[in-house]
């Protein structure tokens, strides 16, 4: 048999093997494989995004308790959708499944759409999603690219680059195209990420154990760490915010954010620039009794690091001028608000309801 047959025939046999080790070894009881209806797997897929199953189960099973359909989803607040969200990160990811299903019950009667390019018309769904969805909850032949998978083909046919660049995404897709059995869609689409997730890790893969290991050109070029290529790194740069805490009555003020941008349409302290006491005097209309420095906090995020200067500002009394605001509430500082909150609020609300 020619080199070029082998190859073609060893390729042509992944989705077998693939497919033989998931029967196996493959994870079966995680909760979105449970009535994997089109609506809680798109919602999974989502969650899942950038994201590691064991943090997502909690998340999932709170969002179907409360949201156990689309309609449900698309009726409630999308501060109640944040709310529970919170923690998870990428806010975008949420605003966006509210806004999709508001259009998925305006437009598609309450249903995912089972046509692809109109699955991928709706907000946040790109065609490694859509085809996920489609796969694992109808068992319609499409191919996925998730994170997981593209490792498992980089690295079983050695694919050189940085997948983000466009000639190796559209190799990648090629093959995940070429690979896709003909039944048994939604074993295969869950096998290829299980495989990716588990054996075929990021660092230290389990090559021994792979049922692929026997044709994969990364393991036996000794390295296969080497694929998928890595992203140039950038040092992340520094960015500096103080974030004011107005206290009053047993109250705390929170600001809604704007609902684009970072931590877009969460709730969160204001942040000011140049002194705390000005603030509010301009913005509320009182002046503090005091006002109090806290250590800075670091958040991290995907392309900079945020340091936090938090000033406690006790007021007299609630300024009557936040009633008329859209964007200003004063919330409890003994229960958690449920409303979106970035990680940080959340931990700067937690201190001060311990120091109250």
């Amino acid at each position: 048999m020619a080199a070029g047959a082998a190859k073609k025939a060893a390729g042509s046999d992944l989705a077998r093997r693939v497919l033989d080790w998931h029967y196996r070894h493959g994870r079966h009881d995680l909760p979105w494989q449970q009535n994997p209806t089109p609506y809680r797997v798109w919602v999974s897929e989502i969650m899942l995004q950038q994201t590691q199953v064991t943090t997502v189960i909690p998340y999932f099973e709170r969002f179907m308790k409360r949201f156990p359909d689309v309609v449900a989803l698309a009726d409630a607040p999308v501060d109640e959708v944040l709310h529970l969200w919170s923690g998870l990160g990428y806010y975008a990811r949420a605003r966006n499944l509210h806004k999709a299903a508001g259009a998925i019950r305006d437009e598609h009667g309450g249903e995912l759409p089972a046509d692809i390019d109109a699955l991928e018309a709706l907000p946040g769904i790109g065609r490694s999603t859509a085809g996920a969805i489609l796969a694992l909850s109808r068992g319609q032949r499409h191919p996925i690219l998730d994170g997981n998978v593209k490792r498992v083909l980089a690295r079983f046919h050695a694919v050189d680059g940085w997948p983000g660049r466009t000639a190796v995404s559209r190799r990648l897709w090629q093959l995940a195209e070429w690979h896709l059995p003909d039944e048994e869609l939604r074993a295969y689409t869950q096998g290829m990420m299980d495989l990716g997730a588990t054996l075929c890790a990021r660092s230290r893969p389990s090559c021994e154990a792979c049922p692929l290991n026997a044709d994969c050109l990364a393991r036996a070029s000794g390295e296969p760490e080497r694929w998928p290529g890595k992203k140039a790194k950038k040092e992340k740069p520094l960015r500096h915010t103080t974030m004011l805490m107005p206290v009053a009555e047993g109250q705390v003020l929170l600001q809604r954010r704007p609902p684009t941008g970072i931590w877009g349409g969460l709730w969160g302290f204001p942040e000011v620039q140049g002194d705390p006491t000005d603030w509010c005097r301009r913005q509320l209309g009182v002046k503090p009794s005091y006002t109090t420095p806290w250590s800075e906090l670091r958040h991290v995020f995907s392309h900079f690091e945020l340091a936090i200067r938090p000033v406690h500002a006790q007021l007299p009394t609630c300024p009557d001028r936040v009633a008329d605001s859209d964007n200003l509430a004063w919330f409890p500082l003994d229960e958690v608000p449920t409303v979106g909150l970035a990680a940080p609020v959340k931990r700067l609300l937690g201190m001060l309801g311990r120091s109250k």
